[in-house]
Formats: C-alpha cells, structure tokens, sequence
C-alpha cells in the first residue's frame, strides 16, 4: 500500500490517520436487518445477527458522543435498513441534540424508501435536513426482481412524502449489467426533473450474494461516455462529504454524482469510517480490518478505554481499499455483506 505518510500533529480531540487524512465521518449501522434482500447487497436467505447482539440505543448514542468528541462533523445512519429497526425515532431523538449544541454539521441516513411514508416528518423533525435513497429502477418488475420481493410504488410514495416534509432526497443507483444500465438516462430525467440529485454506484464485491460479480459489473467510465452521447456534462469541483464526484447535466440543470470504488480508488481523500451495529469498527469498506469497541464501551463507565480503542483503530486505517473483479475467482474481495458494514 505504499510507505505512510508523517501525518500531521493531533490533538485529543481529533482524528488524524497515519497518511495525514483527517476522519469527521462517521457511517453508523444500527441494524443489519432489512426489508428487501437486494440482489448486489445480501443473499436471499440470510441469517441476521441476534437482536441481543446489537448494540442499544444508549450505547449507540454514547458512542457517536465520543466520536464527535473526537471530530466527527457527520454521522449518517445505515443498515441494512435503518427505519426497520424498533423504535429507531428514539435514538434520531438522542443524536438530534448534537445538531442543537453545534457538536455535529449534519445528521442524516440512508434507506431503501419503504419506510418514508410513516417517518419523513419525525425524520425533518430531528434535524435530518437531507437523505439519501437507494433506487436502482423505475420499472416495477425489474424492481422486484433486483430487490426480490420489493415494491416501487411504496417507494417513489415514499420519496413524494419526504420531499413534502422538507427533505432534500438524493437517489443512488447501483448500476447492474444487463439490467438497469439502458434505464440511467430515464433515471437521470425522472430524478432531476423532481429535484434530486442522482448518483451513480459500481457494484462492489463484498459478500456471497449468489451471482457472479462479473456477471453484474459496469465500469462507470463506460456510463459515463454512454451519456456524454445525449447530454453536455461538465466536473464541478464539488465534495458532499463522500466519495462521490459531481458532474453538472447541462440540459436538466441537475447534478450527477459517480461513486467508482473499481474504477477510480478516492481512498485518498477518505475522510471515513464505519461502525457496525455490534460494535465493530472497520476503517475502510473494502479491507477486512476490524476493532472492536464494544468491549471497551462496556467495560468502563467512562470513556477512557473507547477513546483508546478509537485511536488505536484509526491508527491502522490503510491507504485504500483493493477491491477486485475477475473471471478467474468468483470469491468477493470482502468477505461481509454490505449490510453488515452499512453502506
């Protein structure tokens, strides 16, 4: 991975990794449960972890306190599917009071959509500004078959009510081979022309999801000059926070964002973290480094042995992640689901 770089002086209450990056993102699953079983993220027939397993929401809340305390700007909320998860408006009720005391920039999640109906008021309530949704078509059937048993109708519902409520929605869509690559055009009009962002994601190979990665792959580079063929797009020099790059569409006026983690490493500037709902901290999604700070936060009233295991585990951070694709192994390049890391 390349010699590490002399990073610069920290303080306590910062979060500096051996290569000078600084981490004030934090990517928190709650849960890795969900209510759709999409094809390129978990397996039909999963086995979810035991709900005793999970962190509570207390020691959820504690532990954002203590990375905040460390530096986090921004926690965003994962799953699985964050919303299935019972009584999740207690823990946003919780967190919330970061955003009152200035502690945090943003809070804010991911979902499927299939719960925005019932909670995009009580999300706007809490301070949640913006949220991003994981859509992958506007066709019901090619719906349903990606996410196995979802329903689109439920979903785009969803959005309607969460845009009524105020909130800013970003769709993301993993583009599949053979499946909704024809349809990014659609998706770009539709998505724009109700005033959302769309973002574009390669599939990443993490998890036995029963299909061949290969068989699912689409290098954005090639989506890209697809739609360099029917639309003027130019790089705006524009960062939300994440991985994602930013083109302007000139003739909807909207913006495009491409997360390419196969085809353009932007481990560089990763300012990230993941904590899974159990506790477990990986520094980056596509290496199976692990520290587990469910011990420690249990172990002490107070926090000083989580702060050490923060720091030690960000200590270990690598430069980037080395996700690959081929013919030759059907094996995923990370053994976790993506449901169990959070997205």
């Amino acid at each position: 991975m390349g010699a590490a770089l002399t990073p610069p002086a920290a303080t306590p209450s910062t979060m500096i990794d051996r290569f000078g990056r600084s981490i004030s993102y934090l990517r928190l699953s709650i849960t890795d449960r969900c209510d759709l079983r999409c094809t390129y993220c978990m397996s039909e027939d999963m086995t979810f972890l035991p709900r005793a397993d999970l962190l509570t929401y207390e020691e959820l809340d504690r532990l954002c306190a203590a990375f905040i305390q460390k530096g986090v700007r921004k926690i965003r909320l994962t799953g699985g599917e964050p919303l299935v998860r019972r009584n999740v408006m207690s823990l946003l009720r919780l967190l919330s009071r970061h955003l009152d005391s200035g502690g945090l920039d943003e809070l804010t999640l991911t979902t499927n959509g299939s719960q925005l109906q019932r909670y995009a008021a009580e999300l706007r309530d809490c301070g949640i500004q913006r949220i991003n949704v994981s859509l992958d078509t506007l066709d019901p059937d090619k719906f349903r078959a990606i996410t196995r048993w979802g329903d689109l109708h439920r979903v785009l519902a969803g959005i309607q009510t969460a845009q009524r409520a105020g909130l800013a929605v970003k769709i993301n869509t993993v583009v599949l081979k053979d499946l909704n690559e024809d349809e990014i055009p659609r998706l770009l009009d539709w998505a724009h022309g109700h005033g959302m962002t769309l973002t574009l994601i390669e599939v990443m190979p993490m998890g036995d999801v029963g299909i061949g990665r290969i068989d699912q792959y689409v290098s954005l580079s090639l989506v890209r000059n697809r739609l360099a063929q029917h639309y003027t797009l130019s790089e705006l020099d524009e960062r939300s926070g994440g991985p994602a790059r930013y083109l302007r569409v000139h003739e909807t006026g909207g913006k495009l964002g491409l997360i390419t983690p196969m085809t353009h490493n932007f481990c560089e500037s990763c300012n990230r973290i993941r904590i899974t709902c159990t506790g477990t901290l990986h520094t980056c999604l596509g290496q199976d480094d692990a520290s587990d700070l469910r011990a420690p936060l249990r172990a002490s009233a107070d926090d000083r042995l989580l702060i050490a295991a923060i720091d030690r585990a960000i200590g270990t951070k690598p430069k980037g992640h080395d996700f690959i694709i081929d013919r030759r192994s059907n094996q995923p390049s990370v053994a976790r689901h993506m449901s169990v890391t959070g997205g």
